[in-house]
C-alpha cells in the first residue's frame, strides 16, 4: 500500500471522484462518512486553528483503499465531524482492510505535519473493528490505548408490517399510540415528504424554524454554521435519492418535521422540529414520528436510528441502545 497525506480542504477536490465508492465500502458506512457531509462539515464547521490532514491510502494498482480525515488542533488529531453534529465517525476502508489500512493511516501520520501527540477519536460504533484494530496498532507501537463508551444510539429492529410493530410495543405504550393515531386520523392531521422535484432549500428552511421552534437549546445550537451544513448535505442527499424531509400539519400549517436519511436499508433520524403552539393536543411530534416508522417498514427498511442521545421518547418507541465510543491513543515519545 502507498499513501499520500493531503493538508487542507484540496482533498475533498482531489479524491471527489473515488470518495463515495470507498465510502460505501467502508466498514462504518453510514451518511456521515460520505464525501459531501464530510466536506460540508469542514466549509462550515471547522473549529478555529484547525488544519485539515487527510490520509489517502491505496493499493498497488492504485485504487483507492483508504481514507483518514482528521483536524489538527493544539497537538491532537480528531476525526473530520468530531463531535457535535456527527453521529457516526470512522476509518473508510472496507472491514477486511481494516488492519491493513490502519497500519498505513499511522505510517503516514507519523511524519505528518503539524506534528501531534494524541489520537481523540469520537463516535466510533460498538461494531467497526476500529475498536480492536487500533488497540492492537497502538500497543505495538509502544502508544497508550484508551476507550470509554460516550453515547448510545436508539435503534428499532424494524419487522414485516406496522402491525407486527405495535404487537411489539408493551401494552400501555401501544394502547397510547394508538389512541393518539385514531386522534390525529379524525382532525386530519397529515403527513407530507419532499420529493425529489421539490425546493429543497424552501423545504429545509421551514424545517429550521421548527427546529428553533422546539426548544430554547435548539435554538441557541443553530448557528450559521449548522444551518449551512443542513443546506448542504440536503441537496446533495436529494440529488442521491437518500434525504426523508417529512412534515406533520393541517391545511397547510406545520406542526412538526424530520430531518431523515433514507440510506442503506436503515432510516437516520438526524434532527427534528416541532412547533409548541401548533395542534399541541394531537402530537403532532409523536404522529409524525410514528408515520415515519410506518413508512420505513412499508418501504421494507430494516432498522429505524434515532442517533445519539437517551432521550426518553425514543424507548417508548421501543428502541434499544446501541452504544459508541470514543478512542484515544496517545503517541510514545
Amino acid at each position: 500500500m502507498s499513501t499520500e497525506l493531503l493538508v487542507g480542504d484540496g482533498a475533498f477536490e482531489a479524491l471527489a471522484g473515488e470518495w463515495d465508492a470507498l465510502a460505501a465500502r467502508g466498514m462504518t458506512d453510514t451518511p456521515f462518512q460520505t464525501w459531501a457531509y464530510q466536506r460540508a462539515w469542514w466549509a462550515h464547521l471547522r473549529p478555529p486553528d484547525a488544519t485539515l490532514l487527510t490520509v489517502a491510502v491505496r493499493d498497488e494498482d492504485g485504487q483507492l483503499a483508504a481514507i483518514g480525515c482528521f483536524f489538527h488542533r493544539d497537538g491532537t488529531l480528531h476525526f473530520n465531524g468530531c463531535i457535535e453534529e456527527t453521529d457516526y465517525l470512522d476509518l473508510i476502508a472496507p472491514n477486511e482492510r481494516a488492519e491493513r489500512a490502519w497500519s498505513a493511516v499511522l505510517d503516514c501520520l507519523e511524519t505528518a505535519e503539524p506534528a501531534w501527540t494524541a489520537l481523540d477519536l469520537c463516535n466510533v460504533p460498538a461494531a467497526s473493528p476500529t475498536r480492536a484494530v487500533l488497540r492492537a496498532l497502538a500497543e505495538k507501537r509502544g502508544h497508550a490505548f484508551d476507550e470509554e463508551q460516550i453515547e448510545v444510539c436508539p435503534t428499532i429492529d424494524l419487522p414485516a408490517t406496522f402491525d407486527a410493530y405495535l404487537e411489539s410495543l408493551d401494552s400501555k405504550q401501544r394502547r397510547e399510540l394508538s389512541r393518539k393515531l385514531r386522534r390525529a386520523e379524525a382532525a386530519e392531521l397529515t403527513t407530507t415528504v419532499v420529493g425529489p422535484d421539490d425546493d429543497v432549500d424552501a423545504a429545509v428552511e421551514r424545517f429550521l424554524e421548527l427546529l428553533q421552534m422546539s426548544t430554547y437549546e435548539k435554538r441557541d445550537w443553530l448557528n450559521d454554521g449548522r444551518r449551512a451544513v443542513f443546506h448542504d448535505v440536503a441537496r446533495a442527499a436529494q440529488a442521491a435519492g437518500t434525504l426523508q424531509l417529512l412534515f406533520c400539519g393541517i391545511e397547510g400549517r406545520a406542526a412538526a418535521a424530520l430531518f431523515n436519511f433514507d440510506y442503506r436499508d436503515r432510516i437516520w433520524v438526524y434532527n427534528s422540529g416541532l412547533d409548541p403552539s401548533a395542534f399541541a393536543a394531537l402530537s403532532p411530534g409523536v404522529i409524525l414520528t410514528a408515520a415515519a416508522i410506518e413508512r420505513a417498514i412499508a418501504l421494507g427498511r430494516a432498522e429505524f436510528d434515532f442517533l445519539r442521545g437517551d432521550e426518553e421518547y425514543k424507548y417508548r418507541f421501543g428502541a434499544t441502545d446501541r452504544p459508541i465510543y470514543r478512542l484515544h491513543v496517545g503517541r510514545a515519545g
